[in-house]
């Protein structure tokens, strides 16, 4: 009894916006050019690297590395560790902003698809360069060439 009636279709409140799926978005990007754009950088350096410089030249008799054996290629080399850093930085952002959005739930797909990206990035990475770098061996070592 008393008091005022509530309005028949009233007024509710308006529906809150939909949260932007930017930094999902953004962790995705990172995470792909950590995992697929660095490595492939760092494998064609690898690649030329492997045809400059023999594995008997970098390992010694002890099985100690050599690092002079690098400066001749020493161009490469830093573009290659460029890469790695490049790729080692981008797939931070990718792991820590696809939490983020995963917890804040701001693209949360996108979000797990750059945690998980961006966690087989290193592996991709040190695959490629391993690779890379032992076909470039070969083919300079090979006695048909």
């Amino acid at each position: 009894m008393g008091g005022y009636q509530a309005p028949v279709g009233g007024y509710s409140a308006p529906p809150a916006p939909a949260p932007s799926r930017a930094l999902g978005a953004m962790s995705l990007a990172a995470a792909l050019i950590a995992a697929l754009v660095t490595p492939v950088v760092a494998g064609v350096l690898a690649l030329q690297i492997g045809l400059a410089v023999s594995v008997d030249d970098l390992v010694n008799g002890s099985g100690d590395f050599v690092i002079a054996a690098l400066s001749p290629v020493r161009v490469e080399t830093l573009w290659a560790e460029i890469m790695f850093w490049l790729g080692t930085a981008l797939g931070l952002f990718g792991v820590i902003g696809g939490i983020v959005a995963v917890a804040r739930r701001r693209g949360r797909g996108m979000g797990i698809a750059a945690i998980v990206i961006a966690l087989l990035g290193p592996g991709i990475f040190f695959l490629a360069v391993t690779l890379m770098y032992g076909i470039g061996n070969g083919i300079a070592t090979d006695p048909l060439f």
